[in-house]
């Protein structure tokens, strides 16, 4: 367990030892449940076992836990098998979903979506992953508006908000909508209510919605013209970024904000700068500056979005390789977030320093861990179809020292 959680490029045989008591007997699945829902392509080569220990993944009585099948299915589906998808279905009806939805995003549309638009009509914890999943998904998430849009009205409409600006023409429909909270007439239900004193914190991604989705970038204009009179630019950059050429007459004033005092505000700024002129300087320099060279996993530091505008960048940002090619080296894991979530942050960092030094070197660095390279190069791994590994395992020097507990 704890080779795989500390190490970044752990000894296959130990993922193999993860699998094995994830199929094992109860004594032996709870102590490789944190590390095998995380554990995504590496786990690939262990597909086959997993689904046969998966089964159809029925929550009757007499039959494995709950908590057992969201284990297996979770693992499962992080290869991108869609064994796991009666599973999932299963735990879905139960109400017993999801502790992370990461894992799903491999799976292909055709399977994650009618599992996803079940999940969206209920509002559960899940509720802002499962969004941001469809987030990432952009068009091909369209049969799910039917479930996005009334979120609009509820306390993820921020989350609803980018959904459909991803999806873009196709949730035209929700424009109205859209417009009346970009502009203040309505605001979505929230924690305070709707008639919450001041603004709605999702006007800016109402209006970017808008002109995503109806091709006018008249609120969104407006919006980021009034932030930047109010010295609120900081809260407007992305949006500029996204409007790109069309925001060159909000040119100066980003470039200003390239020297703001705060990190977030300064990377912001680069990226936006570089996405409105095209020009690298001085967004390179600002954005090398605010890679950690020691990163170490904490969600306030803002490396991993400073990597992935380098990468954006291309060959022009060289100047990068060498603190890049660092980090992507380094064999420990980051340390910061608790263990449900490390390996899930530290393989989408290590993905983010790959794909920018193969945007910026235009190959893919030798570096690059095995469980991360199927997102690099496209190339899913080949499942082996009989690890061989006994079905009732021991857990005594599993992961390379005695086990004293």
């Amino acid at each position: 367990m704890q080779a795989v959680l500390r190490e970044r490029r752990p000894d296959p045989a130990a993922w193999a030892a993860v699998a094995e008591a994830a199929c094992g007997p109860p004594e032996d699945r709870w102590r490789a449940g944190d590390a095998v829902m995380q554990g995504r392509f590496a786990l690939a080569p262990h597909t086959d076992r997993l689904a046969r220990r998966l089964g159809r993944g029925h929550l009757g009585a007499g039959n494995e836990s709950q908590w057992d099948v969201q284990m297996l299915a979770l693992a499962l589906a992080g290869t991108g098998d869609v064994r796991a998808m009666p599973a999932l279905r299963n735990l879905s009806a139960a109400d017993w979903f999801l502790i992370d939805a990461r894992p799903l995003a491999v799976l292909p549309a055709a399977d994650l979506l009618p599992l996803v638009r079940a999940e969206l009509r209920h509002t559960r914890l899940s509720t802002s992953d499962l969004l941001r999943v469809l987030a990432d998904l952009g068009a091909t998430a369209a049969p799910a508006l039917p479930e996005v849009v009334p979120h609009l009205e509820q306390e993820r409409a921020y989350d609803a908000a980018r959904v459909l600006g991803r999806i873009g023409p196709p949730a035209a429909a929700a424009a109205g909508r859209l417009a009346k909270f970009a502009t203040g007439a309505a605001r979505p239900e929230g924690p305070y209510g709707r008639e919450a004193a001041g603004a709605w914190h999702g006007v800016r991604m109402a209006a970017w919605a808008h002109w995503r989705t109806t091709g006018d970038d008249t609120l969104l204009r407006r919006a980021c013209t009034a932030d930047l009179a109010a010295g609120r630019g900081s809260r407007v950059l992305p949006y500029l970024a996204d409007l790109g050429p069309a925001a060159a007459g909000h040119a100066d004033a980003v470039r200003g904000l390239t020297g703001s005092p705060g990190a977030w505000t300064r990377v912001a700024a680069a990226h936006a700068w570089w996405r409105i002129t095209g020009d690298p300087e001085p967004a390179v320099p600002v954005l090398l500056e605010a890679v950690d060279p020691d990163f170490d996993g904490h969600p306030a530091d803002v490396t991993p979005t400073a990597v992935r505008h380098l990468g954006a960048i291309g060959p022009a940002a060289a100047a990068a390789v060498p603190v890049l090619v660092r980090l992507l080296e380094r064999e420990e894991r980051v340390r910061e977030p608790w263990e449900r979530k490390r390996i899930l942050v530290d393989d989408d960092f290590t993905r983010a320093l790959a794909e920018a030094l193969t945007r910026i070197t235009g190959s893919v660095p030798d570096a690059t861990p095995p469980a991360v390279l199927p997102w690099v190069t496209g190339r899913r791994p080949v499942p082996v179809s009989d690890p061989g590994i006994s079905a009732a395992p021991r857990l005594r020097g599993l992961f390379g020292w005695p086990d004293e507990h």
